[in-house]
């Protein structure tokens, strides 16, 4: 039986496994939070009030987030091949997860909860592999672009809509920036690496890094399909049907984000 959808998507288990064998800070105050990133404050206060389906999105994408937290700090602490990157290299990765940490904490301003999910699980070689790493990295990149733009379609009010094409823009940037950083991976951690296979199961050359013309929506028109792609990484038992290696998990710690510049930052939503 085929593993891939009718959309061209690969079921979870069906990409996961094929991937993982092809080598795929403190709590802060709100207080602390709003003076570090304004823009909070305002969406508080946001009028145009939120619906359940605006939650249901809202609370998938602190997951997605917060597991994308998880992952850039696994890559910096413990990934070998980040230490032999170029400083600018490893910039990115720095600035993902400030950037990644901003999104968590915008969106929990919003349902005023934290994310229910904490533990966060990986395909073997997660982080000591570094086509592994890449490939995973790149997969959830365009999971969260592909969710983003859920919101884009199904948020009920303007702002939020906006809102989530904005982040999705930074997702796409996350994207593009892994597979840039793919030939720089030094040879005694398996680079250069010419090819990185992300959600939809095929290996696609890093040469050009921006290779999309139009986003991928990945057939995706409802978040529960984003919460499907994302179970194997957040449930212990998805995890071990898809491969997974369930004997560590990783543990989502917040912290305060330092960003990378203030043009860029949620000031309101209006920008």
């Amino acid at each position: 039986m085929s593993s891939r959808s009718s959309d061209g998507v690969m079921d979870r288990r069906g990409f996961m496994s094929k991937g993982a064998a092809a080598g795929m800070g403190a709590v802060v105050s709100a207080g602390t939070i709003e003076a570090l990133l304004p823009g909070i404050a305002a969406a508080r206060k946001h009028k145009g009030g939120v619906t359940k389906g605006d939650l249901a999105i809202l609370g998938a994408a602190q997951i997605a987030e917060a597991l994308a937290v998880t992952t850039y700090t696994g890559i910096i602490d413990t990934a070998p091949f980040f230490t032999r990157l170029e400083q600018d290299d490893q910039g990115y990765f720095k600035a993902a997860r400030a950037e990644e940490m901003a999104h968590y904490l915008l969106e929990k301003s919003v349902t005023k909860k934290p994310t229910p999910v904490t533990t966060f699980y990986y395909p073997p070689k997660m982080f000591s592999d570094a086509q592994t790493t890449l490939n995973v990295l790149v997969t959830l990149e365009d999971a969260f672009i592909a969710a983003y733009l859920v919101g884009v379609r199904r948020f009920s009010s303007p702002d939020l809509r906006v809102t989530a094409a904005r982040i999705m823009g930074i997702e796409s940037d996350h994207r593009t920036l892994a597979r840039v950083v793919a030939p720089s991976v030094a040879a005694r951690d398996g680079g250069p690496i010419e090819k990185v296979t992300g959600i939809q199961g095929k290996a696609e050359s890093v040469d050009p890094p921006n290779n999309n013309t139009y986003e991928r929506t990945l057939h995706w028109t409802r978040i529960s399909k984003a919460v499907d792609a994302l179970t194997p990484f957040i449930d212990k038992t998805a995890a071990a049907k898809a491969g997974f290696d369930t004997s560590k998990s990783y543990t989502f710690k917040p912290f305060t984000p330092k960003l990378p510049g203030g043009l860029g930052d949620f000031h309101s939503f209006i920008g």
